[in-house]
């Protein structure tokens, strides 16, 4: 499978007013010429639960293989991929090295063929720190998780 040649930029945050609570994610694409802002959110969730359904609805948007550069301040999902953990917790049948229940599985297994997709260049990000574009997926991932009519989100256990 080949990457497109133009590189995509992603930025991506998720936030939680309480944790858990309600909760938002936003990303921000940018490739070329092109830019797309999307964001959610759910009534009852965790920040990290934000953060990977920010990466995960970013990737889904894309609608062939692509060159990414993935920024993102979040240091859970950055090191499960950075580290190892992902690629362990498969191996050990979704338990953590202390032999506990991944948490989040659902959606570590929803990203990884997304992440196999793509040829991807991950970028920690410092959170509130003035990147832009860091900056503009807080602030859209806040205004998601105060909303009132957030749905379930069906993942979420306690």
């Amino acid at each position: 499978m080949t990457a497109s040649p133009t590189p995509v930029t992603i930025h991506t945050d998720g936030s939680c007013l309480g944790n858990p609570g309600p909760g938002g994610w936003a990303a921000v694409l940018t490739g070329g010429d092109a830019r797309k802002e999307l964001c959610g959110g759910y009534r009852l969730t965790t920040n990290n639960r934000m953060e990977l359904m920010a990466v995960i609805e970013a990737l889904q948007a894309l609608n062939r293989p692509c060159k990414i550069v993935l920024h993102s301040d979040s240091q859970y999902f950055l090191h499960a991929l950075t580290k190892g953990w992902l690629r362990n917790w498969k191996r050990n049948g979704w338990l953590t090295a202390a032999k506990k229940p991944v948490k989040n599985r659902d959606l570590w297994q929803r990203l990884d063929p997304l992440l196999a997709a793509h040829q991807i260049d991950y970028r920690w990000v410092k959170g509130h720190s003035g990147n832009p574009e860091n900056e503009r997926c807080d602030l859209l991932a806040r205004r998601e998780a105060g909303r009132r009519d957030l749905p379930e989100d069906p993942g979420f256990e306690p």
